[in-house]
């Protein structure tokens, strides 16, 4: 008998001991117990979602967290893969993930609890530094007639994913243009890349994309007889009026196949971001160590060439930025 009891003993003490464990896991909030090896900071631990695989978001996520990892002895950062950026700002909101990146725009509503984050606002959402410029990119068949974003009335149009980040610039871009969205549009809820054949042979006058210059997939529907189409200044002052994230963006003569005039559109920027639930001396040290490694980083990912600390707190529709980023930006007078 005493045995038995001796046994139970046992058996409960290590249950005990692994649900103690399980429930440290899950309340540590992107640190583990452990110090580094000098014992000046406990270790970090920071899961990056990014976008799909195959995108550029994904490759920029990677460089960046593998940067962290050799420049920052107490930091063990990842990037993974997610559905982009409201899936990112939930999962930030949520603390299944530290550190990600997103536009201006989903950002700001994520704060604010607005579009897809009704209900749902994240005020402990802070700013690490704003990247580079997304532009908007509407690409529309010769044989369609579009000259203007009013013209695509009727049209046959790729807006992107249903609810996506594409589609609210879709929704945006055509209302401030006069048209009712989508009643006014024969709206087509596919991908740009997916629409790539499409707008070949005809059954699609025109699709969206926002993404990076140049983009493969707008090379190969310009080479193939397409045109980038230009956003009027009314319909972008009024963009502006309306939201604080837009800026007039042009998108230089040749930076596509038979693009021989600048094509004029709209930009929101990029920005990378975490929660209040990280300490200050690590966002310090995130954001001092990603602005001294900017030129290295720039040479494997062209969207980061030629980035600035002083462009970083700029155009990120007036969000607050985290306190470490805050102190690093104010160590070098950009603040």
């Amino acid at each position: 008998m005493k045995k038995i009891l001796a046994i139970c003993l046992i058996m409960m003490t290590v249950t005990a001991c692994i649900m103690a464990s399980g429930s440290s896991e899950a309340k540590a909030a992107g640190k583990s117990s452990s110090n580094t090896e000098d014992g000046t900071h406990p270790t970090v631990i920071l899961r990056f979602p990014t976008a799909g695989a195959s995108g550029a978001l994904y490759s920029v996520g990677a460089a960046i967290t593998n940067m962290w990892n050799n420049t920052i002895p107490f930091v063990k950062a990842s990037s993974q893969a997610s559905a982009g950026g409201i899936d990112n700002l939930n999962q930030i909101a949520d603390g299944e993930s530290q550190v990600s990146i997103a536009i201006s725009s989903n950002c700001w509503q994520s704060y604010n609890g607005t579009d897809s984050f009704e209900g749902m606002a994240n005020p402990d959402l802070r700013v690490i530094a704003g990247l580079y410029l997304n532009p908007n990119q509407v690409v529309v068949t010769e044989r369609s007639g579009i000259h203007t974003l009013a013209d695509v009335k009727g049209k046959h149009f790729a807006v992107a994913a249903s609810g996506s980040s594409v589609e609210g610039e879709c929704r945006n871009h055509f209302t401030a243009a006069g048209l009712t969205y989508p009643d006014a549009i024969r709206a087509e809820y596919i991908s740009f890349s997916d629409s790539s054949e499409l707008l070949r042979n005809g059954q699609l006058d025109g699709a969206w994309i926002m993404s990076g210059i140049p983009a493969g997939a707008v090379s190969q529907a310009l080479a193939s007889g397409c045109r980038l189409l230009d956003i009027d200044g009314d319909t972008i002052a009024k963009l502006q009026a309306e939201y604080p994230w837009y800026v007039t963006y042009t998108i230089p003569a040749g930076s596509y196949p038979n693009q021989k005039d600048d094509v004029t559109t709209t930009a929101i920027k990029m920005v990378l971001f975490c929660s209040t639930g990280l300490d200050e001396e690590t966002v310090y040290m995130l954001t001092k160590t990603l602005w001294e490694n900017m030129e290295s980083l720039g040479e494997s990912q062209s969207s980061l060439r030629g980035l600035t600390a002083e462009e970083a707190v700029r155009d990120i529709a007036g969000l607050p930025l985290h306190e470490g980023a805050r102190r690093y930006y104010t160590e070098i007078g950009v603040l």
